[in-house]
């Protein structure tokens, strides 16, 4: 025993100590050069989300600015004489809706005349339009709408906003005077404020930043405008036109860098993300979590190290728990694992050989019960009385005495049909089609019998007769109908049986217009007090039926009956709706 434990022991410090020292230093260093990578690719991933972001906002932005400028030339310039009030009413209208963004709006002819301003009033001394390159770009490319860079408002004459920043957009339009028409140039002013409000607050992490340049690389919008336009700070900007969209390493001014780029449509710009490659790399406090991380991951290790040998151990107990536990839940099959210890191999064989006994008395007490089972059901099935055999005997009798010999092969031949589909073959289960052509010609005998003293109908879904159902159910029921229901009434009697599927259901209802029941008539032909064989039945009543159907079924399915005195009555059979073909043979004759 000692040599033993002294094996444990030497075994787990075997374990603990050699995967202890090797995960240490190759854990240490892979992991390092994971987390690395994961939080270099992390910040990149969340700058490139940033970029997008800001350059759809951007480009959102320009499109709203287009939509005005489309709104200004078909709304009001394009259909309008410019002589008229109503190009100044729609600008002036425009404007109002769009001033927080919008600092002048103005017309011009292609001669470069002022037709509309505002809210600017005149042009300045000496201006003159048409050789600005805003007129020129628009009346080269008249099909574009072209954007300048940023500039300060000079052409107008106007004490506010003498001196703000502003970007043109400027578009070639159709002018209508009288009935000739002549190019012009239309031009909207921008606040630049609008464009600078998109790049607020806006940083790629510690020390990064944001800017937009146009296609060929003029800055459009930099944190540090004031820095660049007095040359004391540069940036990398020709560079950044160059490349395509994406992140990149560049080297600028001795420092690494991540820049990140994306496009704008129709203008060409770029918004420009700039990152420094020491924001992406591991700090000192990042350093020391990573050293926390580390050794709490070679805690656990060895925890799960100590929790694999102790499973050694444990596991074929633990299994054989197992298959005790679903022993105990009655899965007599669940197979038992042995393994482990001669002591648990002892105990799993025994285990297991307790099982397969169980297991054989169990298919005894199944057998036995079946057998019992099948014995009530016979029993119940077997309860027809003969008077009803002797009745229709003696009316065939008469028939052919009376020469009504057409009438009596039809009283024969439903007779016949009746007992084929009542003996069946020895099977309790039938199709639907059969248990109603049982039940149409015990009606029609009836029929006879009582000299057309009542009527009948049969309704059926046709989707429901290959259904299964079990035998001589509605026979019993429509015998009910007969004597007990329409015996002491006067006038006609109405007999409707319906057949009918809902969803995984199975619906037969037999209805008659007879004298109707009480609440407490009804509960007696459940119980059985109101006597369950009739002395000109066949001696199987409604709780006969009922018992029978929840024998087989289950207690879910069986009968319901509704009835009022002098209204009539509906018993309705629940079964389930099932296909003849998926039911054993075995349970076909249960």
């Amino acid at each position: 025993m000692g040599k033993k434990n002294n094996s444990i022991r030497y075994t787990i410090f075997k374990y603990f100590t050699v995967t202890a020292l090797a995960a240490s230093l190759l854990i240490t260093f892979s992991l390092y050069q994971r987390l690395s990578s994961q939080v270099t690719e992390k910040v990149i991933a969340e700058n490139q989300s940033l970029i997008n972001q800001v350059a759809r906002s951007v480009e959102s932005y320009l499109r709203t600015v287009m939509k005005l400028s489309d709104s200004l030339y078909y709304g009001a310039v394009k259909n309008a004489d410019i002589s008229s009030e109503s190009i100044k009413n729609e600008i002036t209208l425009l404007y109002d809706n769009n001033k927080d963004n919008v600092d002048n709006i103005a017309l011009f002819t292609q001669s470069g005349s002022m037709v509309e301003a505002v809210p600017a009033a005149r042009l300045k001394n000496g201006i003159k339009v048409t050789q600005e390159d805003w007129f020129e770009n628009a009346l080269e490319k008249t099909e574009n709408q072209h954007f300048s860079y940023p500039h300060v408002q000079y052409i107008f004459d106007i004490n506010e906003n003498q001196y703000r920043w502003v970007i043109s957009l400027s578009r070639a339009v159709e002018l209508t005077e009288g009935t000739s028409t002549t190019q012009g140039v239309l031009l909207v002013d921008l606040g630049y404020s609008g464009l600078e409000h998109l790049f607020d607050g806006v940083t790629t992490g510690k020390d990064g930043y944001v800017y937009l340049i146009s296609s060929d690389g003029e800055i459009l919008y930099h944190p540090k405008m004031q820095l660049i336009d007095s040359g004391r700070l540069k940036e990398s900007n020709l560079a950044a036109a160059t490349y395509k969209d994406g992140n990149h390493r560049e080297e600028f001014e001795g420092e690494q860098r991540i820049i990140t780029v994306k496009s704008i449509g129709y203008t060409g710009w770029k918004v420009v993300g700039v990152t420094p490659k020491n924001v992406v790399s591991l700090n000192s406090i990042k350093t020391r979590l990573f050293i926390v991380f580390l050794i709490t991951l070679i805690l656990s290790v060895l925890a799960v190290i100590n929790s694999y040998i102790s499973s050694r151990i444990t596991n074929p107990i633990k299994e054989l728990e197992k298959s005790v536990g679903m022993l105990e839940e009655g899965n007599l099959d669940t197979p038992v694992l042995i393994g482990g210890s001669y002591e648990i191999q002892h105990l799993g064989n025994s285990i297991k050989n307790m099982a397969k006994q169980i297991r054989v008395l169990m298919d005894d007490i199944v057998s036995e019960h079946e057998a019992k089972r099948k014995q009530e059901f016979d029993a119940l099935q077997s309860q027809i009385n003969p008077h009803f055999l002797y009745n229709t005997l003696d009316i065939i009798v008469w028939m052919i005495e009376n020469e009504q010999k057409n009438e009596a092969v039809k009283a024969v031949t439903a007779l016949a049909r009746f007992f084929r589909i009542s003996l069946s073959k020895g099977k309790s289960i039938i199709l639907v089609q059969d248990e109603l052509e049982h039940v149409r010609n015990y009606l029609m005998i009836q029929h006879m019998r009582f000299k057309n003293k009542f009527s009948y109908e049969i309704h059926v879904e046709e989707k429901c007769m290959e259904l299964t159902s079990l035998k001589l159910i509605l026979q019993p029921l429509v015998e009910n109908a007969i004597y007990h229901g329409m015996e002491f009434m006067d006038g006609e009697g109405e007999i409707i049986i319906n057949v009918y599927r809902l969803e995984d259901d199975l619906y037969f209802t037999v209805s008659d217009n007879g004298l109707g029941m009480t609440k407490e008539q009804v509960e007696s032909l459940f119980t059985g007090q109101a006597g369950s064989t009739s002395k000109k039945g066949s001696g199987i009543g409604v709780k006969n039926v009922n018992e029978r159907i929840k024998l087989y079924f289950g207690e879910a399915y069986g009968l319901t009956i509704s009835s009022e005195p002098d209204e009539g009555t509906t018993i309705t059979i629940h079964l389930p709706a099932t296909e003849y073909g998926s039911v054993s043979e075995k349970e076909k004759r249960i």
